[in-house]
This record gives C-alpha cells, sequence and structure tokens, in this order.
C-alpha cells in the first residue's frame, strides 16, 4: 500500500527513501559495476519463463541501492526491500468514481 514512514522495528524515517530506492534500482545502481563480487557465486534462474535473470546481480544491485541511501540496519532494509506498492492498483476498484460516471 503506502510505504510506512517509520521503520517498525527502530524508529528509524525511512518513508522519504521510498522514491529514491526506486530510482536507484531502475538505474541499475552499482557502484563496484557489475560482476561477482563479495565472495558471490552466479546463480542463473528463469523469469517469466522466457528471461534469463542472475539472482547474485539482483542482489547486488539492491545491496547498493540500500547502501547508497544510508540505510544499514536489516530491519530497515527489510522495510524496503518487502515493500509492495498496490496504490495504482488499488485506484482501479473506486467504486465512488464509477457510480458519479454511470449516474
Amino acid at each position: 500500500m503506502i510505504i510506512p514512514v517509520r521503520c517498525f522495528t527502530c524508529g528509524k524515517v525511512i518513508g522519504n527513501k521510498w522514491d529514491l530506492y526506486l530510482d536507484l534500482l531502475q538505474a541499475d545502481y552499482t557502484e563496484g559495476g557489475s560482476g561477482k563480487q563479495r565472495g558471490e557465486e552466479r546463480h542463473w534462474g528463469l523469469m517469466a519463463a522466457t528471461e534469463m535473470v542472475c539472482y547474485a546481480d539482483l542482489s547486488m544491485r539492491t545491496w547498493d541501492a540500500l547502501d547508497a541511501l544510508g540505510l544499514v540496519r536489516y530491519c530497515c532494509r527489510r522495510m524496503l526491500m518487502t515493500h509492495v506498492d498496490l496504490i495504482e492498483k488499488l485506484l482501479n476498484y473506486n467504486t465512488l468514481e464509477k457510480t458519479e460516471t454511470a449516474g
């Protein structure tokens, strides 16, 4: 739904970091470049049955983006990584708007 303003566990303000986090992920933000880093091996898998994705690259991109935002606690990282933004989908079910146009 809407990103919480504060971390549920430690209380750090994280609500202002959501848009920056998405921008960093879309810009493929990696500080050390792409490739094998921090002793990780590459694990390949299928995404949407047609597209190959490297899980190590995906996790490194997320890791670097969270580091760039200054989120070092795992509780704050959890808040951004596990958030599902459903507000756009819920706006499609606005019943008040549909009854005004029908009537």
